[in-house]
């Protein structure tokens, strides 16, 4: 087994150097040495300060703009020139709390849909109708009636999260064994105690499955809704760094999500792996 892992760790690499190759090889200057410095001087001349990109920007500048960002995450500049961490901050911000109101009502209706087939009848077509909407949609709706971009930000997140945990919860806590519950049922067992000592330990993985989806939507959701409402967050950087034609400013936000991506993919992993179990 840890042959294996080293291998594909290998190969990893092996395939990681060879697309850096021929990235480099791809994005070669096509002009001269002295046409490129006579541009910049010119740049300069006309005051447009930093050089932007002039095409697809070569490994090496990703790598330049990676250091000159992590050098000073922090910084803060004005609304245009703030660290990546600052803006990492305020989108991760907005997630956890767009989140966090999703748990609060998808996992307590989830519980009770499941455990009432009436109410999942009655629901059903609710949900089905409003699930497939994208949550983007909903933004204008929110910035009319919120009037506010970060708040609209927040209620973009918990309408996109809150589906696929319900759906999970209520699918897991309907799936429950029917043995355990007799048995709970037999020993008289309260409703209360029975909800959280039977049902819930049983759909715990649905339930963390839901939520790992929830949160894949909402790091991917929360990108695009920063870059319509402005402001902060990476999304907003991203925009932000188009504007300036900056594109190995734009390369690393777009690394940096994924890495922030992964990392949230991985905890909820984990949580995952501890409530699992095998009948």
């Amino acid at each position: 087994m840890k042959k294996e892992h080293w291998k594909s760790l290998l190969l990893s690499v092996v395939l990681f150097a060879f697309f850096v190759g021929v990235w480099f090889v791809a994005t070669q200057p096509k002009e001269s040495a002295q046409q490129a410095a006579a541009q910049d001087e010119y740049a300069a001349l006309m005051g447009k300060g930093a050089a932007k990109s002039g095409g697809f920007p070569p490994p090496q500048e990703i790598g330049k703009a990676i250091v000159t960002h992590l050098s000073d995450p922090f910084k803060d500049n004005g609304p245009n020139d703030k660290g990546i961490a600052i803006q990492l901050g305020h989108s991760l911000g907005r997630v956890g709390v767009g989140f966090a109101l999703a748990i609060l009502v998808a996992l307590p209706l989830g519980f009770v849909i499941g455990m009432s087939p009436l109410l999942h009848r009655a629901l059903d077509p609710f949900i089905q109708v409003l699930k497939p909407i994208s949550p983007l949609a909903w933004m204008p709706l929110a910035l009319y009636t919120i009037k506010d971009s970060d708040l609209s930000g927040i209620f973009v997140i918990f309408i996109c999260s809150v589906w696929p945990m319900l759906i999970n919860t209520a699918f897991g806590v309907a799936n429950v064994r029917k043995d355990w519950l007799n048995v709970a049922r037999t020993l008289e067992v309260r409703p209360l105690r029975k909800a959280l000592t039977v049902i819930l330990p049983a759909a715990a993985p649905t339930i963390l499955t839901g939520m790992r989806i929830s949160m894949g939507i909402a790091w991917l959701v929360i990108v695009a809704a920063e870059m319509l409402v402005g402001g902060t967050g990476v999304g907003y950087f991203v925009w932000n760094e188009w504007n300036n034609l900056a594109l190995p400013n734009v390369i690393f936000a777009i690394l940096v999500i994924g890495v922030v991506g992964m990392a949230l993919d991985r905890c909820f992993a984990g949580l995952q792996a501890l409530v699992s179990y095998t009948e």
